[in-house]
């Protein structure tokens, strides 16, 4: 499945949602199926700056493709992780550059964050694009 596509899925699963208490409600639930990362992971290296809560991302490159792995002490940090997990794990260090990641928008994810954790959903964005960066070049 594409990036595109992924991004649809969840931007109709939301549509499924009128109050954002509900859409809360479901990143939480969300975070409760982040792919877990390893204890030894959770590193300074691995932790985002710029979260209002503690976030460790890891990245692994295998077979072409990015995987990552997260975890956060707050509950809908870990649903947002979660669901950019869901959106770029697996592809390409290119297709994760390319990707726009408009579903943020779409769903009106920034502008029912407070501004810590919004600032946070950017510092998320901008760690995984910058493995993918990385990744891009070692090829």
């Amino acid at each position: 499945m594409t990036i595109q596509e992924t991004e649809q899925q969840i931007i109709d699963e939301f549509a499924n949602f009128d109050e954002w208490l509900d859409k809360y409600a479901y990143l939480i639930e969300l975070g409760k199926e982040c792919p877990a990362i390893e204890e030894k992971d959770k590193t300074e290296q691995n932790l985002i700056k710029g979260c209002q809560s503690r976030v460790w991302l890891s990245c692994e490159y295998a077979d072409g493709v990015l995987r990552f792995r997260a975890d956060s002490d707050a509950v809908i940090t870990r649903g947002i992780i979660t669901l950019l997990i869901r959106a770029l794990d697996g592809h390409t260090p290119q297709e994760i550059l390319d990707a726009d990641l408009a579903f943020i928008d779409a769903i009106g994810l920034k502008e029912h964050l407070s501004p810590t954790r919004s600032n946070g959903l950017t510092s998320m964005v901008k760690q995984m694009k910058m493995y993918a960066l990385a990744f891009s070049m070692k090829k």
